[in-house]
């Protein structure tokens, strides 16, 4: 039983370091808030060429709108190269034909380009379209996102002005942040990664990621980091860090905002979130043994550990629940070790309520989604500790697209069912810890282990809430396409009014 508290021990311990760094970068996001990089100060007599990737893959309600936004870019039309890299296999593929056609027709150098099979799905497609690629920078937009105008003129002064920025990545803004509670969360959780972490590594020139979205390239950084990468799920990630091992920096540009699209539904925002955690983890594994032979300081080594590996956060906190029982039942002398563990929690406690402040939300509405995100980080903890497993033991999955469909504003999807996807097979298992961190919660009140309680009450409403959503939506799901929505396909949505704004959406 020794080596249960011992373990029990050294997961908190974890734990707490993953929430102490949280708490750093806050602090050093706070600190150098004044210090924001100047896009587009200085702009250049000739732009040079750039090329746009939109790499698509059955999203028949939002391409339409992601061209017709591209197309309006404020940019030398001469001096622009569009590419739709669409491995579409619906009729997602007809919808882009005839609109690219349309756009070639008034002169737009925009180029439909087809594969015959999907090897390497996303970093496939975006490899295979370098080979016809014209442009010195890359900018690349996913179908769910709708750059503005302005967005090629902001970031490209950027890496014109120091060749030794390699990427450029703006910031992620929400078109449909009210359409529920789990939009409001997952929005919550994302301006907290740009708004303080992105901004906090970008500022102390640690390692950063591309988001995969809403950035830039330079096209030599590509080619000399060694191309696009297949083998993992987050081949942003992936080859964010090869450029940086490279020499090569990532620039954070908060100021310049490119408003996207959360997945409504519980059951594509897990997948994305499995895809994202075992994609990390699966870079990890590939990259840490280079990171840590490289040259780079130490405290940047550590900096780049600990975000490669920050998913491993739901695997611990998964085992922690699992260790509650025996170590409550022992009375084990590491008891004390919660203590740590909650006041470590104070890191990403302050880190998204900063966020949220600075997003204008009132306190009440800051308290609100905090406890929501709250009750989805703990909830996502067996969707993400599968994913952590998976990657550890090198098991290969697809790459598998997180469906949108064109939600703005407070709007819902209930009559778009058609890439709603099947109830996550792990939801019973969910139930289980439900029922399992109940039974705790009940057990620590009788005992008198009232530092446990809080804790249990969220690990007993994440996993509810959670399968609350994966009930509720898959038995409102229809055992076939919508067929009021699939008429609507190509009627033109116009593209929502949504102004550049300072830091803080």
């Amino acid at each position: 039983m020794i080596l249960l508290e011992i373990l029990y021990a050294l997961v908190v311990i974890l734990l707490a370091v993953y929430g102490f760094n949280t708490l750093l970068l806050t602090w050093l996001s706070a600190s150098s808030r004044n210090k924001v990089p100047g896009a587009g100060r200085n702009q250049p007599e000739e732009w040079p060429y750039v090329t746009v990737q939109l790499p698509v893959y059955n999203e028949r309600y939002v391409a339409n709108r992601l061209i017709d936004a591209v197309v309006k870019l404020d940019y030398p039309e001469a001096r622009l190269q569009i590419q739709v890299l669409d491995d579409s296999s619906d009729n997602t593929r007809q919808i882009i034909a005839e609109t690219v056609a349309g756009y070639q027709n008034d002169g737009l150098h925009i180029t439909h380009i087809r594969r015959t099979d999907r090897v390497g799905f996303k970093s496939g497609a975006l490899a295979n379209g370098l080979r016809s690629a014209n442009g010195e920078f890359i900018a690349i937009f996913d179908a769910d996102f709708i750059p503005e105008p302005g967005f090629l003129k902001a970031c490209v002064p950027s890496l014109i002005e120091d060749a030794g920025i390699g990427c450029v990545q703006a910031r992620w803004g929400h078109i449909n942040r009210d359409t529920s509670w789990l939009t409001r969360a997952q929005a919550t959780g994302i301006d907290g990664h740009f708004q303080i972490e992105q901004a906090a590594r970008s500022n102390q020139r640690y390692f950063l990621n591309f988001n995969g979205t809403a950035g830039i390239w330079r096209r030599s950084c590509i080619d000399e980091a060694g191309g696009w990468g297949s083998d993992t799920l987050t081949e942003d990630l992936d080859l964010s860090y090869r450029a940086q091992l490279k020499g090569w920096r990532i620039l954070y540009l908060p100021q310049v905002m490119v408003p996207g699209e959360l997945p409504v539904h519980i059951s594509a925002f897990k997948r994305q979130q499995f895809r994202w955690a075992k994609g990390s983890i699966q870079t990890a594994r590939k990259l840490l043994p280079d990171l840590w032979r490289s040259p780079q300081p130490l405290h940047i080594k550590l900096e780049g550990t600990i975000h490669l590996t920050h998913y491993l956060v739901h695997f611990l906190i998964l085992l922690n629940l699992l260790l509650t029982l025996p170590v409550l039942y022992l009375n084990s002398r590491f008891y004390w070790a919660v203590h740590i563990f909650t006041t470590a929690a104070i890191g990403p406690l302050l880190m998204y309520w900063i966020s949220m402040r600075r997003s204008g939300q009132s306190i009440r509405g800051s308290l609100t989604h905090l406890v929501v995100l709250l009750f989805m980080g703990m909830g996502l903890s067996v969707n993400n500790t599968r994913a952590v497993i998976e990657a550890g033991m090198g098991v290969k999955t697809s790459f598998l697209r997180t469906p949108k469909f064109n939600i703005t504003g407070g709007q819902d999807a209930q009559g778009i069912r058609d890439y709603l996807l099947p109830r996550d097979p792990n939801t019973w298992l969910e139930v289980g810890f439900a029922l399992y961190a109940l039974f705790l919660l009940g057990y620590v009140v009788t005992t008198g282990a009232f530092g446990l309680a809080l804790w249990l009450v969220l690990y007993a409403g994440g996993f509810s809430y959670i399968v609350y959503l994966g009930l509720i939506q898959s038995k409102k799901a229809p055992s076939r396409p919508n067929l009021n929505s699939l008429r609507n396909l190509f009627k033109r949505k116009p593209i929502p009014d949504i102004k550049s704004q300072p830091l803080g959406d």
